[in-house]
């Protein structure tokens, strides 16, 4: 492991989400304890996606933006929201010179899958709606997140693909859990990897499905065909169960005729580049605003 990060290791909140309420009590408190990002020169404002029910967004907006990336944070469905993305989403919005568009859609287990995926395709068609007014050309649209929300990213450009929905021009997908399955390697192996095990991601996936089976938007990775998909930027993090579905899910988009740019960062696990401190956490963010920056200019 990258010293700088093993460094951390003592640090980091237990992450248990059987009991979801206390789970998320602990990962705001988590996300309260980052630094603030430099929004300098980027108008951030709370909107409201209509709908039934509606969905809260907070946009970025960067001088003289381009394109924009509806962005979903992470938190395995069942943690997160607007607040504890808002260090993510501000740095993603500087790095890139995009309209950041990040979601506060619905959690698991109240709200079990597709709900989450509803809110993300909400958001995709209000934010192509109102390209003009966020200043962006509504063919310069990606989507993006972390861990779930890269996971309902690869999601919503499926469900865009199959139902005419708003064209996606870039999918970044980082350390996403695409495979309900579990039958990789790193699922099968890494039972005690920091922040993210192989049972986490298990208790996460129980929550997002509830009782219903797995369909290819639910897990990405189950779909039968990846062609016509937009290009990809994937990034897996090495002591990560979602490490080796991740890689398998860049091949098969390759294979598809999909073009991709796929990183693999040694000495990371699930989430490491929240410690800011560590160079490699650094490069990491800033190759997630470099690939945006590049598949939003056209």
């Amino acid at each position: 492991m990258d010293p700088e990060l093993e460094a951390f290791l003592p640090l980091l909140p237990r992450q248990d989400l059987d009991d979801p309420v206390a789970a998320r009590e602990r990962y705001s408190a988590y996300a309260a304890t980052k630094p603030a990002p430099d929004i300098t020169g980027i108008e951030v404002e709370d909107r409201t996606v209509p709908g039934d029910p509606a969905v809260p967004v907070r946009v970025y907006r960067p001088l003289q933006a381009r394109g924009a990336v509806v962005w979903l944070h992470g938190g395995g469905h069942v943690m997160g929201d607007l607040d504890t993305e808002h260090p993510w989403a501000g740095r993603v919005a500087a790095a890139s010179g995009a309209v950041v568009v990040s979601v506060g859609y619905r959690l698991a287990p109240e709200h079990p899958f597709p709900a989450a995926l509803e809110d993300a395709c909400a958001t995709l068609r209000w934010t192509a709606g109102h390209a003009d007014e966020l200043g962006v050309d509504p063919a310069r649209i990606a989507v993006g997140g972390h861990s779930a929300g890269g996971n309902l990213a690869a999601a919503v450009a499926l469900w865009s693909r199959d139902h005419q929905g708003p064209p996606i021009c870039f999918q970044l997908l980082n350390e996403a859990g695409l495979d309900d399955r579990m039958e990789t390697w790193s699922a099968r192996h890494f039972t005690d990897t920091p922040w993210s095990t192989r049972a986490t991601v298990a208790t996460a996936w129980r929550h997002y499905l509830g009782d219903r089976t797995a369909t290819p938007y639910a897990a990405p990775a189950r779909a039968a065909d990846l062609s016509g998909l937009p290009p990809a930027y994937i990034a897996t993090a090495e002591f990560d169960p979602n490490r080796d579905e991740d890689i398998a899910y860049a091949q098969r988009l390759l294979q598809s005729g999909v073009s991709v740019e796929l990183h693999q960062w040694p000495g990371t696990f699930h989430g490491s580049q929240s410690i800011l401190s560590a160079e490699v956490s650094q490069r990491q963010i800033a190759k997630v605003g470099d690939a945006l920056r590049r598949a939003l200019a056209g």
